[in-house]
């Protein structure tokens, strides 16, 4: 079966309905899917020191996991998707920040 995919690069896959985090999982770097319909909202931030634009895997404060990006410090915004019935956050980067925002923008899980 074959996945509409509206979005791709090396990190992420966005098709109509979930998006697909391709190197979640620590240490395996197995992806993780994520339905649209699971996630609250998406806040998207310009990536500092202090929100973690040094975190390329993981956790450091263990109320937001890292989806793998190791030039993450290159990155121009950061991804945090609240995930409902979860106390966990999910953070990515993608490659084209400003098409993934536009994106998530259309299916309103970016106010």
């Amino acid at each position: 079966m074959k996945i509409e995919q509206i979005y791709s690069d090396s990190l992420v896959i966005l098709t109509e309905d979930a998006l697909i985090l391709k190197h979640y999982y620590y240490p395996t770097r197995a992806p993780k899917r994520v339905a649209f319909a699971d996630i609250q909202r998406v806040i998207v931030k310009i990536p500092t020191i202090w929100n973690g634009k040094w975190r390329l895997h993981g956790t450091g404060t263990f109320t937001t996991w890292f989806a793998e990006d190791q030039q993450r410090p290159t990155r121009d915004k950061l991804f945090f998707a609240k995930i409902r019935k979860q106390w966990m956050k999910i953070a990515f980067t993608v490659e084209d920040s400003r098409r993934v925002e536009e994106i998530l923008r259309e299916k309103r899980l970016i106010a």
